[in-house]
C-alpha cells in the first residue's frame, strides 16, 4: 500500500486583479493561504488564468519597474509576451515558453504583450513566480534564462500525448534545462483522460500544485478541479496524479529556505536595513537602464 503526502489545503481563488493592463491574474501565493514559511521558496504565484484580450491600439503589459533579491518565472500556455531588461535579456515567450529573470543584485525590466498580440488581441493563458533566493545569493549578478519550447525536457507517459515537460528539477531522472540558486522542482504535466503517474518529491520540500485545466484526483481519494491550488504536508514523499478528464497541472516544489524575510514592493532582503539600500540603490541608477541595454 502507498504512502502519499497528504493533502494538506486546497484553495480556489474567485477575485483577480490586473497587474499593469496586460495580466489578469488569481493570486494564489501568498493570497488567501499566506504561506510564507509553507511556501518557501517561492515567494508569489499570479495565475494569469485564459483570459481573451480584445485588440488594443498600445501594447498591454507593465511598464519599466525594479526587482531585486529574488528570481521571476514566467511560463506560457497561450499569448505572447516580449521582455526587455537592464541586463540586456530579452526577447518573447509564447506557449509552451519559460522566461527565468534573476534580478539578483538589482535589475531593470519591462514586460508587454508583441505589437501582434496588441493589435489583433487573443487568448493569454500564463503563470508568474517569484522564486527567492538565499541570503548569499541576493547579490549576484542578474541574469535571463530564456527557455523555449524546445529545450523544456520532456518525460512521456503514455502513447496519447500525456507528458511531464520537466523545467526545472527531475522527474523520473529526467532533469529540467533550468538553472536554479536552490532545490526546484518544477513540472508542467499535461494528462489525458485517465492518464496518470505517481513521482516521488524529498520529505523537506514544500510541495503544492496548480490545476490549469480539467479535473484530477490527487493520491487516489482527493479531487481537484480547474483554479484549484493544493497544498502538501511532509509526512511522505510520493505524489500521485490521476487525470478524470483532460487535464493540465503546475506542480512545484522546493527546499525551503530558512531565513529572515524583509520584504517591500519589487524588493526581497532579509533585513529592513538591506531593503533601504535596495532603495538608496535603485534611486541611485545602480540598477542600470533598459535603454543602454
Amino acid at each position: 500500500m502507498n504512502t502519499y503526502k497528504n493533502v494538506r489545503k486546497i484553495s480556489h481563488e474567485t477575485r483577480h486583479n490586473m497587474v499593469g493592463d496586460g495580466f489578469r491574474v488569481y493570486q494564489y501565493i501568498p493570497g488567501s493561504l499566506n504561506l510564507t514559511d509553507d511556501a518557501s521558496p517561492f515567494l508569489m504565484l499570479d495565475y494569469n488564468a485564459p483570459f481573451r484580450f480584445p485588440p488594443s491600439a498600445n501594447r498591454k503589459g507593465v511598464g519599466e519597474h525594479p526587482h531585486k533579491g529574488f528570481e521571476t518565472v514566467t511560463i506560457a500556455f497561450d499569448g505572447y509576451i516580449e521582455h526587455r531588461d537592464s541586463s540586456g535579456g530579452g526577447g518573447v515567450i509564447g506557449p509552451g515558453d519559460v522566461q527565468w529573470m534573476t534580478a539578483g543584485n538589482g535589475i531593470l525590466h519591462d514586460e508587454f504583450q508583441t505589437d501582434e498580440m496588441s493589435r489583433n488581441g487573443g487568448l493569454q493563458h500564463m503563470i508568474q513566480l517569484w522564486v527567492n533566493l538565499p541570503a548569499k545569493d541576493k547579490s549576484t549578478p542578474a541574469a535571463y534564462q530564456n527557455l523555449t519550447d524546445a529545450m523544456i525536457s520532456r518525460y512521456k507517459l503514455d502513447e496519447l500525448g500525456s507528458v511531464v515537460r520537466v523545467i526545472a528539477g527531475s522527474f523520473a531522472g529526467v532533469k529540467g534545462p533550468a538553472k536554479t540558486f536552490t532545490p526546484v522542482n518544477m513540472y508542467d504535466m499535461i494528462l489525458n483522460a485517465g492518464a496518470s503517474t505517481g513521482f516521488d518529491i524529498p520529505l523537506s520540500h514544500n510541495s503544492m500544485l496548480l490545476v490549469t485545466k480539467g479535473k484530477i484526483r490527487i493520491n487516489e481519494k482527493t479531487d481537484a478541479s480547474f483554479r484549484d491550488f493544493v497544498l502538501f504536508d511532509h509526512n511522505a514523499e510520493n505524489i500521485h496524479i490521476e487525470a478524470t478528464e483532460d487535464a493540465r497541472v503546475f506542480f512545484i516544489s522546493g527546499e525551503p529556505i530558512h531565513e529572515p524575510v524583509a520584504r517591500y514592493g519589487p524588493f526581497v532582503m532579509n533585513t529592513r536595513e538591506e531593503l533601504i539600500q535596495a532603495f538608496e540603490d535603485f534611486h541611485s541608477g545602480k540598477f542600470g537602464s533598459i535603454a543602454a541595454s
